[in-house]
């Protein structure tokens, strides 16, 4: 069994492997980014450093991040994503071409749950091509889901997208 740290370990490589991954591969794309939850804004931080030419918006109930890793007010989006994310795909359409989410808590019942309520709020706002990376296990219709890039640990994140599998 591993430790609760070898556990965020993982979950931080991951994620960091799988944001690069993403990254990468819509880096042609022209839809903006989408970050799902800022918590202390690390993996914000991150894509703003990797991210060229698209604008990145965060959803956030409210902004309490480290000050280098908060966006521009015009560029969050306060409120619950059961309402923002409906509001969103009339503002934006389906033009997204990367979404993260980190969106869970430690309780992985309480986690599957919202994924399932969520799943259907995030699909239609991803471009044909996009992707999208989540540290749970996400339900989608028409998303496939991924292989892992190397560094990526299994069940630790998650990559899925829309219009079928890549590569």
């Amino acid at each position: 069994m591993l430790s609760r740290l070898d556990l965020f370990i993982d979950r931080m490589v991951s994620q960091r492997a799988c944001l690069d991954f993403a990254i990468a591969h819509t880096a042609a794309m022209e839809g903006p980014v989408f970050e799902l939850g800022l918590g202390n804004g690390r993996t914000y931080h991150h894509m703003r450093h990797y991210v060229e030419r698209r604008d990145i918006y965060v959803f956030e109930r409210a902004v309490a991040s480290h000050p280098d890793s908060t966006p521009p007010e015009d560029r969050v989006i306060l409120g619950d994503v059961r309402q923002t994310l409906p509001a969103s795909l009339e503002r934006f359409g389906p033009t997204a071409s990367l979404v993260h989410a980190d969106l869970g808590g430690h309780n992985r019942e309480k986690n599957d749950v919202f994924a399932r309520f969520v799943s259907p709020l995030i699909e239609p706002l991803l471009a044909p091509g996009g992707l999208m990376v989540s540290s749970d296990r996400m339900y989608f219709e028409n998303l496939s889901e991924m292989s892992l890039p190397a560094g990526a640990v299994e069940g630790r994140c998650f990559i899925y997208r829309q219009g079928g599998a890549l590569g």
